[in-house]
């Protein structure tokens, strides 16, 4: 026979336990619950949602938690840019002052066809496992191992692999994440604010017949671009010419003056030095040109040879009645002049 009684009991036992529990679950979860701050969840509504980490933040909920906790700046999303720096400022009602936009920019030019190999190398194409084996099959051991790592794990398919087998960026594409920067087992990407147009295109820390022994186009270590740059924005740091962005004025002298070809000029054109009928023929765009570009009698007006101007803008610069123009190359930065 049941024991109705018993039952009875016993469910009212479990049913009060489980009432306890719950209310012992309530208070706790709000004594204990995290009260999540509005302005990071509008922040994280502006996000583009890469989560491509390049912020320096475990993806768009990492950063925006940091946004609106104050440790971490308005314009540090490299992929949404200056405009959802703006919005990001207004959530957070301050000024959003974002830095220039970074591109990734390849700084090896040691290719197949310049670059010798030491060994035949069989194995997965994975460029961090390549370079675990005695630094990589090329010779240059500084150099782009060139399997293609960084073309896989970019986000936003920026990076293919070119015939010669080095990586090629496309610039459109390329939102400055950094990934394959952090990436790279060789440290041969680079990022570079976007307007940048002269970059030093070699790693290698060896000079002279080292150098030559493996690469065509490597720096030797010659010094050479240190001793031209008119605005000391290079400096030798371990057999490498170590460039200062920010007192570079890209005026190409220095990739006109390496012996190997180790810089590389990113303008798509530059302007040509013209003189004009103002010109006294004081000589001193003469004696600044570093390229022998100008010619004239002292006293006469000069003349420029087009086809020895790199229009780097030095002799404008020391002309002291004006006389010298620059011509072409529409859509030149002019930083240089």
């Amino acid at each position: 026979m049941i024991d109705w009684g018993i039952i009875i009991k016993a469910l009212a036992v479990l049913g009060g336990a489980g009432l306890l529990i719950a209310i012992v679950l309530l208070v706790a979860s709000l004594k204990l619950s995290i009260q999540v701050d509005e302005r990071e969840t509008a922040v994280r509504a502006v996000l583009p949602g890469a989560n491509c980490g390049a912020c320096g933040f475990p993806g768009c909920d990492g950063y925006a938690a940091a946004v609106a906790a104050g440790k971490a700046p308005l314009g540090a999303c490299v992929v949404g840019g200056p405009a959802v720096a703006r919005k990001i400022g207004d959530i957070m009602g301050q000024d959003a002052s974002a830095a220039e936009p970074g591109v990734a920019f390849v700084v090896c030019r040691g290719g197949r066809n310049e670059a010798a190999s030491r060994f035949q190398y069989k194995g997965a194409a994975d460029c961090r496992q390549a370079a675990l084996l005695l630094g990589g099959p090329k010779a240059c051991i500084y150099g782009c191992v060139g399997l293609g790592h960084c073309a896989k794990i970019c986000p936003f398919s920026a990076i293919t692999m070119g015939d010669n087998g080095l990586p090629v960026i496309d610039e459109r594409k390329c939102t400055g994440c950094g990934k394959c920067v952090k990436e790279c087992p060789k440290q041969t990407l680079l990022l570079v604010p976007r307007s940048k147009l002269v970059v030093l295109a070699c790693v290698s820390h060896d000079k002279g017949k080292a150098v030559k022994d493996v690469c065509k186009v490597g720096c030797i270590a010659c010094n050479l671009c240190v001793k031209v740059c008119p605005a000391q924005a290079l400096a030798m740091d371990k057999n490498l010419p170590v460039m200062d962005f920010e007192r570079c004025i890209d005026c190409g002298i220095c990739v006109h003056k390496c012996p190997t070809g180790s810089f590389i000029d990113r303008a798509p054109g530059r302007p040509k030095a013209v003189i004009n009928p103002k010109c006294d023929g004081c000589q001193a765009c003469v004696k600044a040109c570093q390229f022998k570009a100008i010619e004239g009698e002292p006293g006469k007006q000069h003349k420029v040879a087009a086809d020895k101007c790199i229009g780097c803008g030095e002799c404008r610069k020391v002309c002291p009645v004006a006389a010298i123009d620059t011509v072409g190359a529409l859509g030149h930065s002019g930083k240089a002049l």
